[in-house]
């Protein structure tokens, strides 16, 4: 969950490392740290909290000045955010610096032997022992890079790992295992990070490190081996997009942007998909068509955000291709043994593609024989990395830790996996599946519409910012849309929020309702779900009656709702499947313009982080 970044070159390091951080800032943010390497030895300083603390105290207390360094924002997992936890580790006799994404877990083992030896390591993290045992390895081989396999060879866990030592002053080492790390190559300098935005402004030449590597950065090139010493072979690849794409853009938050990119991010998502023959296609596709018409069963695997776009998959796959799908909490799935075989695809949805939790039912799902199919934002994670189809929903580099623009890219690629599907299977027509596609091109166009029509919803999240409690109520797709919007407003705002399955209310949840509670309601098509939306009205009447503030989100011409509503949000009409496209929306700009209302930090909420890196 940690942001780090690597330089070595001729600019100075400090400054490098230092934009790379304000990047990676939404990583983590309890702490940050940076170490120089200058006139033969070793400068660090860190500081708790946020980056801001960290400049300061450059200010006050300046580095000297280097072409070699490493830095780190911190999301706390052993120990507190202290000055003292924070990140660059270095070993005793301040000649080794390490910062570190992930967990180490055998580091109670190893920090007992480095204390036996006579190490005096002074943190509560798992992190420090590695800077010890680097000193140690280094003082037998001279090599940075071969201390660091030597290391890892000893470590148990998910990490990456970036260090410098004093007596290698253009040398910079990283190691990967279960976490994101990737290599910039420029002109007579090279970068890590643990993610591309990092060194972008400087260079779109990256290279993906595989697992169990090494790498080995000096100004003249890259060395990438396994852990074992022996030569590994790597892929490059060029980052499509600029430094402008992860700046702020005028808005006063990333979400704010990311909300107002929707548009764009949903029509990305769906270019290239169909070829010449008129037939969908995937991004990489390792699965013979035979397999997956032998397919009994889908199983999605995915969490927070995620999760919801494969609770409305789950709608659309057994709609389109008639096979039952199971949607699991990924930290829950491999933890009550799941019956799955070779006839079962497992689809794991990470916006990161490293998400722990997500990872692990990966790989718990081919142990088992399945096929994995992966939908990702992050071109070379080890999600898709590892599974045997990938589509990427090309979102571009989505900054805030609430998703908004990743949700919105997932729910269409997970529409055109279950096309996909379906087109594989005979379950669907090449034109019914064009239609459908057709409609999802439309649906950028309803998006902006949408985002047009916003003001009379933020008036309404700063009149409601007093309130503790709002609750969600949805029918079909509509409610995984409550519950996204309820986990809106929990990320946001701090506030109780519950999404609710309207049809449960009367099975326990309307003892909640109470005068002027706010009780947002996902209404569905009374085209295309009449029955339902007559069900829902039904619902909008109880609790309005027991004293509920009814907010109501209803497609244009839907008149039924309106002696119902207390406010009341148009959206598009759409086909049924596809109306969670258009009526997240509204409640991602309620959730961002009432936690503005209440002062909080809308980009970085308190106590999270983007990539989960941990379980």
């Amino acid at each position: 969950m940690c942001g780090i970044v690597g330089y070595v070159g001729s600019q100075s390091a400090l400054d490098v490392v230092m934009a790379g951080l304000k990047r990676l800032e939404y990583r983590g943010y309890d702490s940050a740290g940076v170490a120089v390497l200058a006139d033969g030895g070793l400068a660090a300083a860190k500081k708790a909290g946020k980056l801001l603390n960290l400049e300061k105290e450059l200010v006050d207390r300046p580095l000297p000045s280097g072409s070699t360094g490493i830095g780190h924002t911190r999301w706390a997992t052993h120990g507190g955010p202290t000055d003292a936890n924070a990140h660059p580790h270095l070993d005793n006799a301040g000649r080794v610096a390490v910062v570190h994404n992930g967990i180490i877990e055998n580091f109670a083992l190893l920090r007992a032997e480095l204390a036996e030896r006579g190490h005096d390591l002074t943190s509560e993290t798992d992190t420090e022992v590695v800077s010890h045992l680097l000193a140690e390895e280094f003082s037998s081989c001279a090599d940075l890079a071969e201390a660091m396999r030597l290391v890892c060879r000893r470590l148990e866990g998910a990490f990456t790992l970036v260090a410098v030592h004093a007596d290698e002053p253009d040398v910079v080492v990283g190691a990967r295992r279960n976490s994101p790390l990737v290599v910039g190559v420029g002109e007579g300098e090279a970068f890590l990070a643990s993610d591309v935005a990092a060194f972008i402004a400087h260079t779109r030449s990256a290279i993906e490190l595989g697992q169990d590597q090494v790498v080995e950065l000096r100004r003249d090139g890259v060395t990438v081996t396994g852990f074992d010493g022996s030569p590994a072979g790597v892929r490059s690849y060029h980052v499509d997009w600029d430094a402008s794409a992860a700046e702020k853009g005028g808005y006063d938050y990333f979400m704010l942007k990311e909300i107002a990119e929707q548009p764009k991010a949903v029509a990305d998502t769906l270019l290239g998909r169909i070829d010449a023959a008129g037939s969908l296609t995937l991004d990489e596709v390792r699965i013979p068509a035979s397999e997956l018409r032998e397919i009994d069963k889908v199983v999605v695997v995915a969490c927070g955000t995620a999760f919801h776009a494969g609770l409305i998959a789950k709608y659309a796959i057994e709609h389109w291709t008639r096979i039952p799908c199971e949607v699991e909490l990924a930290s829950e799935f491999r933890y009550r043994d799941p019956i799955l075989d070779a006839r079962s695809l497992v689809i794991a949805i990470s916006q990161s593609g490293e998400t722990m939790d997500t990872l692990m039912a990966l790989r718990h799902a081919r142990e088992q024989g399945s096929r994995v199919l992966a939908i990702c934002n992050t071109n070379g994670s080890t999600i898709p990395r590892e599974s045997d189809a990938v589509l990427y929903t090309h979102a571009g580099p989505e900054v805030a830790v609430a998703s908004t623009k990743a949700f919105l890219t997932q729910l269409v690629a997970c529409y055109l996996v279950a096309l996909y599907l379906g087109q594989v299977r005979g379950t669907k027509w090449g034109d019914e599946i064009r239609a459908v596609i057709r409609d999802l091109a439309e649906i950028s166009g309803e998006v902006e519409r949408v985002l047009e029509t916003m003001e009379p919803v933020r008036a309404l999240a700063r009149s409601l910012a007093a309130k503790n409690t709002v609750l969600f109520l949805g029918r079909h797709v509509g409610y995984p849309v409550a519950l996204e919007g309820a986990l809106k407003l929990k990320e946001l705002a701090y506030m109780h929020a519950e999404g609710f399955a309207a049809g449960e209310l009367k099975h326990g949840p309307i003892a909640l309702i109470e005068d002027d509670l706010p009780v947002v309601v996902v209404v569905p098509s009374p085209r295309g779900r009449s029955v339902l939306h007559d069900k829902i009205v039904s619902n909008i009447q109880e609790i309005r009656a027991r004293g509920a503030r009814t907010i109501v989100i209803a497609e244009e011409g839907d008149d039924a709702v309106v002696p119902y509503a207390d406010h009341l949000i148009r959206i598009p009409a759409t086909p049924t499947l596809l109306q969670p496209l258009v009526a997240t929306v509204p409640l991602q700009v309620f959730a961002c313009e009432l936690a503005t209302a209440r002062g909080n930090e809308v980009d970085q909420p308190r106590n999270l982080a983007k990539s989960v890196t941990v379980e």
